[in-house]
């Protein structure tokens, strides 16, 4: 008959120890995601910093991540990474006869191409507010409607409606 030695305390516990870094290096592996930040000052990079703190901790099912620079104009979230900017220009190829896509009372313009392509990465952006958002969406999160949801809260109460986009 086999008989097992109990383990002791002390090697239970190394164990553990062991696990728990190995877990937080998994989880910690792809470290701060590089978010390119526009060139904001006074009452545009106070709402912009109101935005990112307003903003959820997950985003179409993805947990948020630092991000750098960390200037209160970017976010992200997931891998491969969601990545927002605000204080950004209004987005080439918005104009009058541009369609929005209208989520719980913020307009978003996706240029046609990319709607019309179906699956892939997309760049959406609000318009018709003080401050536009930008928010390049990988494929593996289409189709956009999800983070348009999760976003729409935060985008309301910081920035400021000029003009609805219709």
């Amino acid at each position: 008959m086999l008989r097992q030695r109990p383990v002791s305390l002390r090697k239970q516990g190394a164990v553990a120890c062991l696990l728990a870094a190995v877990g937080c290096l998994a989880s910690c592996a792809t470290g701060p995601v590089e978010v390119s930040s526009p060139d904001l000052s006074g009452a545009d990079a106070q709402a912009c910093r109101d935005l990112v703190e307003a903003l959820p901790d997950s985003v179409a099912g993805q947990d948020r991540r630092e991000v750098t620079p960390d200037d209160g104009a970017t976010a992200a979230w997931g891998d491969p990474a969601i990545e927002l900017r605000c204080g950004v220009p209004e987005p080439a190829g918005f104009d009058e006869f541009a369609t929005c896509q209208v989520t719980n009372d913020v307009g978003w313009f996706i240029p046609q191409q990319q709607i019309d392509r179906g699956p892939g990465e997309i760049v959406m952006t609000t318009v018709g507010r003080a401050q536009n958002v930008e928010v390049r969406l990988p494929a593996d999160y289409w189709p956009p409607a999800a983070a348009m949801v999760d976003l729409a809260d935060a985008v309301r109460s910081s920035t400021r409606e000029v003009e609805p986009c219709v």
